[in-house]
């Protein structure tokens, strides 16, 4: 009896430290750093739902390209165009940018198209105002390229303002404040029932794709690189369809 009571003993002194080790490792567990994401303000919706964890910044892509330069702390920018992001690559600012969703333009107009706007071409009628974003902006980009392909350049002259990022386009046509103006489709999508929705001929309509790169300089590198491979996830992917973003052009 003595004997099994030395063995329990025993056993339960292992038990106890083996416990005790797990309970400390498990304690010691890092924590994953929170990164701060440096995103497209299209991308608001739906980077909160790929990566909750995460800190957010969303603007203008060219916004937040000029505050990595300047040396402001991201860890990842992810832009609504290619040509940001090759651009901060080409000055060794980040990594090697990874193409991850495209979309597509749309002109959203008032609620109940009161004004009875049909086509984009509607929008030459006199008296109407029109939102866009700033050249530089990658939707203002777009949007130039789709009036310039319609022969409709001068009505970038005619807009009543010229916002700085896409977020602010649909606002003020949501507001009432503008007739009409040019916004990724899945902006309008986040207003279902508020605006209505005109289409741009396929000819017409840019090559929207939006890339991501870690930052260099961050401190979290490693874990910033996994950030952007995670958005080629399935999982990621899904997300993004079900936000109105499209598969990447083959």
């Amino acid at each position: 009896m003595r004997r099994v009571a030395v063995l329990c003993a025993a056993a339960l002194v292992v038990a106890s430290s083996t416990l005790a080790t797990v309970a400390y490792a498990h304690a010691k567990k890092p924590i994953p750093p929170k990164l701060i994401v440096f995103a497209a303000a299209s991308l608001t919706n739906v980077f909160p739902k790929i990566a909750p964890h995460e800190l957010y910044s969303f603007g203008g892509s060219n916004a937040l390209a000029a505050q990595i330069q300047q040396g402001l702390g991201a860890d990842v920018f992810a832009s609504a165009n290619t040509t940001i992001p090759e651009m901060l690559h080409e000055q060794g600012l980040v990594t090697t940018p990874v193409d991850f969703t495209a979309n597509r333009l749309v002109v959203v107009i008032g609620k109940g198209n009161p004004l009875g706007l049909h086509s984009v071409r509607d929008l030459e009628r006199p008296g109407l105002r029109i939102v866009m974003a700033a050249a530089g902006v990658p939707v203002g980009d777009y949007t130039r390229t789709v009036l310039a392909r319609l022969g409709l350049s001068d009505l970038v002259g005619k807009a009543v303002s010229q916002e700085t990022d896409v977020r602010d386009v649909l606002a003020k046509v949501v507001l009432g404040e503008a007739d009409a103006g040019f916004v990724y489709a899945t902006d309008a999508k986040t207003v279902a029932g508020q605006v209505n929705v005109m289409r741009i001929p396929p000819g017409a309509q840019p090559r929207v794709v939006y890339a991501a790169a870690a930052v260099k300089s961050s401190s979290n590198l490693n874990a910033a690189k996994a950030f952007v491979k995670r958005l080629l996830t399935r999982s990621a992917q899904r997300k993004l369809r079900a936000a109105g973003f499209l598969p990447l052009p083959k």
